[in-house]
């Protein structure tokens, strides 16, 4: 699928790879590397720092509906794309980033703890995120009674199922979904306008051997977490969600 927009508001594919030891801080080494990064995507020109310079960051102006940005902290690399053109659009700057991260930031599949890749969905909705997606999606069988308590209504409601894929559990895939309605607006059904987030987060543990490992990962994890998108969650979560919140 090209496209996820009309399935949600909004949606992005993140990268992150956190390590063991710390990544070069210093003003040469990250200068270079961010200047690279801009050289390809010359719009990004965004570029500051938070949490007294300890997370640095290049961005596209985050006004406009798609747009890129990229953070280098201590112990973690981390990029994301809102609203990509095409989902191949994600895929070729993520691939730009671990390509040359190894040689501008010494990143080393010796040194590396986990990558992550993260697609998700998020859903404007005014009203109970818990209630709706108890409604929508359902809860297991062994619960459903629960719902037909007289004057009962769901406060708390995020599914969350994490499957290995290997036989060393090195290779996971985590679905979960975030809700952000809280007991003061359903005690008081004053419901804000919030995101209602479905997250698909495949994951890599550990040392990854030989080499070009870092893109033979990548494209693993992308791999998994598209199938995951396009064969079971677009169907059962995201299409019912998005068919839901438009008739209410």
């Amino acid at each position: 699928m090209d496209t996820y927009c009309h399935l949600c508001d909004d949606h992005y594919i993140n990268l992150t790879v956190n390590t063991v030891l710390e990544l070069p801080a210093h003003r040469e080494t990250l200068i270079h590397f961010f200047e690279r990064i801009q050289k390809a995507y010359p719009t990004m020109g965004n570029f500051y720092t938070r949490d007294g310079g300890e997370q640095v960051v290049l961005e596209d102006d985050r006004d406009n509906d798609s747009y890129r940005w990229l953070s280098v902290e201590v112990r973690r690399l981390s990029a994301g794309y809102v609203n990509p053109p095409s989902v191949d659009a994600a895929f070729q700057y993520h691939r730009m980033i671990l390509e040359n991260a190894p040689f501008h930031l010494s990143l080393s599949p010796l040194d590396c703890e986990a990558v992550d890749v993260l697609v998700g969905f998020d859903y404007t909705y005014q009203g109970n995120h818990n209630q709706l997606v108890a409604d929508v999606l359902g809860v297991p069988p062994a619960f459903e009674r629960l719902l037909e308590v007289p004057s009962a209504r769901v406060v708390h409601y995020e599914p969350l199922l994490t499957l290995a894929l290997d036989q060393d559990c090195n290779l996971q895939c985590r679905v979960n979904i975030e809700t952000r309605t809280q007991d003061y607006h359903v005690r008081k059904e004053e419901y804000p306008e919030e995101q209602i987030s479905v997250y698909v987060t495949c994951r890599h543990y550990g040392l990854l051997p030989g080499d070009n490992r870092f893109l033979r990962t990548l494209d693993l994890l992308l791999k998994t977490g598209m199938t995951t998108v396009d064969d079971f969650v677009a169907p059962m979560i995201l299409e019912p969600l998005a068919k839901a919140i438009a008739l209410r």
